[in-house]
């Protein structure tokens, strides 16, 4: 019976060094393909947050107005126990194909006089109002422009949950990309001498700028 083939530990270990090479391989290209339009659009309004001030806006503003036929004008005779309930919801539904506007399920403002609905988006601001009075419906839509709406995806303002489920989701992906992408490093820097002070220079930079320029 032969006796089992002993490998040696060098072929052990350049077997290891491979299959870790590998592995580390797919995982930074599929996190980077994964991650690359939301890095470019994360890159991108990163510049144009910097400098927002100096880029121009031109805003659009759009008024609606409409009636509330009065059987359910009658649903907002009665003030509710909640100051910030929301429109009863044939009301909203009844809005929402008015105007374009759909105040269902958010919280209102009730006073005397009417109820209110905030309505903020990514990129511009809405909000809608009732008269309790005699159910004149009144709406106003404020359209930033695209670069205004891609400043407020990169900040995650007024964007809702799925937004920030994507956020995080792209969060996980660069996490991967970057881990890998230093372990990767590690593996060539004994052939690439350059690759750690680069690496320290890149954390060096950010470090000394916070420190010596921010107060």
């Amino acid at each position: 019976m032969p006796s089992p083939t002993i490998e040696p530990p060098r072929k052990k270990k350049r077997i290891s060094r491979g299959w870790w090479l590998k592995q580390l391989h797919t995982w930074h290209w599929i996190s980077a393909a994964i991650s690359l339009a939301g890095m470019l659009m994360f890159a991108l309004t990163g510049i144009t947050l910097n400098h927002a001030a100096s880029i121009p806006g031109h805003a659009v503003v759009e008024d609606r107005t409409a009636t509330l036929a009065p059987s359910l004008l009658r649903m907002l005779k009665a003030t509710p126990k909640a100051d910030d309930a929301p429109m009863p919801g044939p009301v909203a539904e009844a809005v929402a194909s008015s105007v374009g506007l759909d105040p269902a399920g958010r919280a209102g403002e009730w006073s005397d006089d009417e109820v209110y609905v905030a309505m903020p988006r990514p990129g511009g601001d809405a909000w809608v109002s009732v008269s309790r009075a005699d159910g004149t419906i009144k709406a106003e839509i404020t359209r930033q422009g695209w670069i205004s709406l891609l400043n407020d995806l990169h900040k995650g303002a007024n964007t809702g949950l799925p937004w920030r489920l994507f956020i995080d989701a792209f969060a996980a992906a660069v996490l991967v990309f970057t881990s890998t992408g230093l372990m990767l490093l590690q593996f060539h820097a004994k052939h690439r001498k350059k690759t750690w002070p680069l690496v320290g220079l890149g954390i060096a930079v950010p470090l000394i700028v916070a420190i010596v320029f921010i107060h």
